[in-house]
């Protein structure tokens, strides 16, 4: 699964920072490419103006320049077009599928595969050091975003989950 996490920017990150019209957000955003249980793959970090689509290229050719058994990546809407489509497929040879909110339904909606690449910035984002983008280069940003998920592939390796204490011990 492929999204995009809009990030405010620091002082320090102002340089290769924008702004996403979208989010109402200055500063960088963070394109992930996750597998089906929520690892981490790809991590690529750009300013926030950047649009999805034209950032997804880089990101997929990050993704296939190290695993090259991938057959299929869902993503939103931000990512449609027949353009990107036919790029990936002939690139790569890999289909791109949106996955929709279905019509007809009104509210929210856990979109089937979608959840899992949220969940993993959710899980991402509880590290105090991804909140905002404190680092000078996207570069650094990115190892910021690989370091927080090795910590917490390691955690569910280990199943080294802190407990809750309790008001009785």
């Amino acid at each position: 699964m492929i999204d995009s996490q809009s990030v405010k920017g620091t002082p320090e990150s102002a340089v290769e920072s924008g702004f996403d019209g979208g989010k109402l957000v200055t500063g960088r955003k963070r394109h992930i490419l996750c597998d089906t249980m929520g690892c981490l793959i790809v991590v690529v970090v750009h300013a926030a103006n950047v649009f999805d689509g034209k950032a997804a290229r880089q990101v997929i050719t990050k993704l296939f320049s190290c695993l090259h058994t991938v057959t299929k990546i869902w993503a939103d809407g931000a990512y449609s077009g027949s353009e990107l489509f036919d790029w990936v497929f002939s690139q790569f040879g890999c289909r791109l599928e949106v996955v929709r909110k279905q019509k007809g339904l009104p509210g929210f909606q856990v979109l089937p595969r979608r959840w899992i690449v949220e969940r993993t910035f959710a899980w991402l984002i509880r590290s105090r050091r991804l909140n905002k983008d404190y680092e000078r280069k996207p570069t650094s940003s990115e190892a910021q975003v690989y370091l927080a998920s090795s910590r917490l592939l390691l955690r569910q390796i280990h199943d080294n989950q802190t407990p809750y204490k309790t008001a009785s011990g």
